[in-house]
């Protein structure tokens, strides 16, 4: 090689023959080990050991990698416990310390909450949803520290990748980070929380918004696209077209079965891990088949709602500095915002908030849990919220909670599955506009599945199947996960709720 490797999937040979021939458990295992010897020293031995008789691929990265652990492999929940209480049992084994590990892995200088599993990093958007478990647990020390890291990445990767690992830098997952120092501010009753991080805020922001300077109407740039009317609106991206590094085989098997090029294929497929949802015919042109990805041709709905709301934290940061010009540019952008998902994303035939079609020119029909997202912010008049609900109840509302879309594709963000943070985006969206039988329903269904489950197998799981409650979840390109942080902090968040239902009733 003509360079020093610095990471695993920068050995190219090894590399591809390790995933190729998936000699280790999946894909992501590999990326995640932790290397014995020197990059430099394990590539030239390779490359000795290749050509000789009998050579044992296998024997050889498990005599030159550590393999990383699998978080919550060893740990047995007590079914004698409510699931509450192994929750909060559960926050230590998920707790990861600073670490000055040698591997893929961006080390953090605080605490952090992994999901479990093959998960063993802290994960963006997860950490949301997994804080508002930790805030019902009185665990605020964990919340801040989370919050720290996700500062320290802004300012020292440029933005918050999907998780704290090398191979994810060149995306992000949706931006939760205002959100989070929200939540933190709301349970410290302290708006100075604001202030500690106006910079990584308004970091964040540039990360998203870079290139939207000198756009044209019609054009896009990176994760901008200036619509029709010259509206600047947000699209998942990410700048590499490769296959992803954890699930280099199954990309590679994609792309060799798709009509795109490959670019295109990586591109997209990129794009749609960027939006968490990976993956989910939300992002297919085809509405069935992952080959025909298209995520970046998408302005998706829920990403707009997000950086509405991060613009509106922005002003109030800038409001509480004293900087009354910074405020009213960014209540003004937040606006016009609003206006624009408004506008491209109420699809007016089906009385419901989808994506818009940059490419095609028009909203989307797909009906997906995503399109709570204007109830979850607040931008919508009581009229569509009332219409989004009776959608809903009509459409996504299952024995166990919310499905993700009505669509059978054998991905996992479709149906028949359900996730823990759309249950919680919901609940709160339709509260907002009183719509709380329907709000309550979502929690009551979903957390009786959780413990159906639970009791039944011990685990907490990362997805669920809501249609048939007899069924675990399954689709998508890894095995069901057990740990899991964001459904055991809706979870916590959820009876909370319930409770305090319970309470004033």
């Amino acid at each position: 090689m003509n360079q020093q490797p610095k990471q695993i999937f920068e050995l190219i040979e090894l590399f591809k023959e390790v995933q190729l021939r998936a000699i280790l458990e999946d894909g992501k295992t590999f990326v995640d080990c932790i290397p014995i010897f020197p990059l430099i020293d394990i590539q030239k031995k390779y490359e000795l050991s290749k050509i000789l008789p009998g050579f044992d691929l296998s024997n050889f990265v498990h005599k030159h990698f550590l393999m990383p652990p699998k978080i919550g492999s060893d740990y047995t929940s007590n079914t004698q416990l409510s699931v509450a209480e192994n929750i909060r049992n559960l926050w230590p084994m998920l707790t990861r310390e600073a670490t000055n590990e040698k591997s893929s892995l961006i080390n953090l200088p605080n605490r952090y909450i992994v999901p479990g599993g093959r998960f063993r990093e802290i994960y963006y958007w997860d950490s949301y949803f997994t804080m508002l478990g930790l805030k019902e647990d009185g665990r605020v020390d964990l919340i801040e520290d989370m919050v720290n890291n996700f500062a320290y990445l802004i300012n020292h990767v440029g933005h918050i990748p999907n998780g704290n690992r090398q191979y994810y830098i060149s995306r992000s997952q949706p931006p939760f980070f205002a959100l989070m120092v929200q939540l933190l501010a709301d349970i410290k009753k302290d708006d100075n929380t604001y202030l500690n991080y106006q910079k990584e805020l308004e970091k964040e922001y540039a990360f998203w918004m870079e290139g939207s300077e000198n756009l044209n109407k019609g054009e896009t740039v990176k994760r901008i696209a200036k619509m029709p009317d010259g509206t600047i609106l947000n699209r998942y991206y990410d700048s590499k077209q490769l296959p992803r590094e954890e699930s280099y085989a199954e990309d590679i098997h994609i792309s060799n079965n798709s009509k795109q090029s490959p670019e295109i294929i990586y591109s997209n497929l990129r794009a749609g891990a960027e939006s968490g949802w990976d993956f989910s015919t939300r992002w297919f042109a085809d509405n069935y088949s992952i080959k025909t990805i298209e995520t970046t041709n998408i302005i998706p709905v829920d990403l707009n709602c997000l950086m509405y709301m991060l613009e509106q934290i922005i002003s109030k940061t800038a409001t509480l500095s004293g900087n009354a010009s910074k405020a009213s540019e960014f209540i003004e952008r937040a606006a016009k915002r609003k206006n624009a998902i408004l506008n491209y994303c109420w699809n007016t035939q089906l009385h419901y908030f989808c994506d818009y079609h940059f490419v095609k020119k028009e909203t989307l029909n797909k009906k997906t849990a995503a399109g709570l997202y204007p109830l979850f912010v607040s931008i919508t008049n009581q009229h569509q919220a009332n219409a989004v609900a009776h959608a809903v109840s009509e459409n996504l509302l299952k024995p166990g909670g919310l499905v993700t879309t009505n669509i059978y594709s054998g991905q996992q963000w479709d149906a028949p599955n359900g996730w823990a943070p759309l249950q919680w985006i919901a609940f709160v969206g339709l509260n907002n506009y009183g719509i709380k039988e329907l709000a309550n329903e979502i929690g009551e269904r979903w957390t009786k599945l959780n413990e159906k489950v639970f009791f039944e197998t011990g685990k907490l799981m990362e997805k669920y199947n809501v249609e048939d409650l007899n069924k675990l979840a399954g689709g998508g390109e890894y095995a069901g996960q057990d740990g899991f942080g964001w459904t055991n902090g809706v979870y916590q968040a959820f009876k909370k709720a319930q409770q305090k239902n319970k309470e004033t009733n």
